[in-house]
């Protein structure tokens, strides 16, 4: 992730300004370099720098315009902006834990480049020496994970299919010596996971349902459930040619799923995790499931099938049902599952649904101090009518309106009222290149949902360790 350990003599200065204190700076400097400065038009103004060269025609320090606040993306640009340097770039100055911490983390995510299938020499990024009060550890973990979401959704689907999803997890099950299962195929008919079959049976990539715990099983249960559909076609519901490229990010719940089981195991938080991912592909042949067909659940919930594009809820629902049986005391599904939520909140905002007000609010504030956007959206009971179904117990869908809500209620049916619960509906996707987070798969509330969980299970451990 290009960070160097210590400040060499070849390393380059990055002299921190803001457009506040840009005049005041510039008085200070030497007749030359104010003469440079003046001569390039430079101002400070905010994400703009300047290269101060030195005497032999190298460069001296660089000067960056960081505007009023250090934010986790203020530095994020520069790693591909910057001239590479062998000794690279040191922060010269007084940074506090978190901005430093932010500065570090911003420059790792800056750094990523998803080339994998690209020929010729790799993208290069100018290297930072490691801020003084940065936490290296919280750094390290947190960008491994976000890489891993953003590789896994990135990859295609052709390259990465149910079973290929069900090897990401078993690796990042392995690393952190976490016990895991798969079941595929009819073995899911046996093992009573009907919806999660239904789903997948259309494609000849069979389905599964990745399952795997870590930690003291005394420990508070923390349970995740991702959704890993590797490609929607739609279904028998075809989806048209322009809503279908991006299709390959489908998967994008299970892969922050994946990001945040790692972040946990790798901190060692005292908690027992169990991870359920349902992968599948939905395809179109003569075996795929149809609109008004009636799928049985785990739960024992008959459902119609309103809408073949409408998948995503359908596996949720087994898996949610099988994480209830052990009354978890968190439950979090990540999923990319309406385009609903996307029409209200726009890409940056993952939609936060839960059952249990005050773990909304948790939520909430840890979204806000880690500066990973979340938007609470109700689950209106008045709608849950709309997914009456005439044949079975609940359909899929339910009309043309508040279908991110409509999606949100129908999973709330699969939890048990006494499990403390949240459902985030995330893009998963960079729509277009800015600082720290380019064009492509993204994490979007992975680090909210893990400070939230770090702050209420593991706190009160830490405390008493003190003591």
């Amino acid at each position: 992730m290009n960070f160097l350990d210590k400040k060499s003599a070849t390393a380059i200065a990055l002299q921190p300004v803001t457009a506040d204190g840009f005049d005041t700076w510039l008085r200070k400097q030497d007749a030359k370099t104010q003469g440079w400065v003046k001569a390039a038009g430079y101002t400070g103004s905010e994400g703009a720098f300047i290269t101060i060269p030195s005497a032999s025609g190298g460069i001296a320090r660089v000067v960056f315009g960081t505007g009023k606040n250090i934010g986790l993306y203020t530095f994020a640009d520069l790693p591909g902006r910057l001239p590479k340097n062998a000794g690279g770039y040191f922060i010269d100055g007084r940074l506090d834990a978190t901005q430093a911490t932010n500065a570090a983390l911003g420059w790792a995510l800056g750094s990523y480049h998803f080339g994998k299938f690209k020929s010729g020499k790799k993208k290069e990024f100018a290297a930072l020496v490691w801020p003084a009060n940065a936490d290296r550890k919280a750094v390290n973990r947190t960008a491994e994970a976000m890489y891993l979401v953003r590789d896994l959704v990135n990859t295609p689907a052709n390259i990465l299919g149910p079973a290929e999803i069900a090897d990401a997890a078993l690796k990042v099950a392995k690393a952190g010596k976490a016990k895991a299962t798969v079941i595929k195929g009819e073995d899911l008919l046996k093992k009573n996971y009907p919806a999660i079959y239904e789903v997948g049976k259309g494609s000849p990539r069979r389905p599964r349902l990745i399952d795997f715990t870590w930690g003291n099983p005394k420990h508070k249960k923390i349970t995740l459930v991702g959704k890993g559909v590797a490609f929607d076609t739609g279904g028998l519901n075809l989806k048209p040619g322009n809503s279908m490229y991006l299709m390959k990010k489908d998967m994008g719940g299970a892969a922050h799923v994946l990001g945040l089981a790692q972040m946990i195991m790798a901190e060692k938080l005292p908690v027992r995790l169990r991870v359920l991912i349902a992968a599948v592909e939905n395809s179109v042949d003569g075996d795929s499931f149809r609109p008004s067909d009636v799928i049985q659940t785990r739960k024992g919930l008959s459902v119609e099938v309103g809408d073949t594009d409408a998948e995503g809820r359908i596996i949720l629902c087994d898996a949610l049902a099988e994480a209830c049986t052990e009354k978890p005391d968190l439950l979090v599904n990540f999923a990319t599952l309406t385009g609903a939520a996307r029409v209200a909140l726009g890409p940056d905002l993952p939609a936060l649904f839960s059952n249990d007000d005050d773990l909304a609010a948790d939520l909430m504030a840890a979204s806000k101090q880690t500066q990973d956007p979340l938007w609470h959206l109700p689950l209106w009971q008045p709608y849950k009518g709309w997914l009456d179904s005439k044949i079975a117990d609940t359909n899929t869908i339910g009309g043309s309106f508040g279908g991110a809500i409509v999606a949100a209620l129908y999973l709330d049916k699969f939890v048990d009222k006494d499990v403390s619960w949240a459902h985030i509906d995330t893009f998963a996707w960079n729509a277009s290149n800015r600082p720290g987070r380019p064009e492509g798969g993204e994490a979007l509330g992975i680090r909210a949902v893990y400070a939230h969980i770090a702050q209420k299970f593991a706190q009160p451990k830490l405390k008493k360790a003190r003591k």
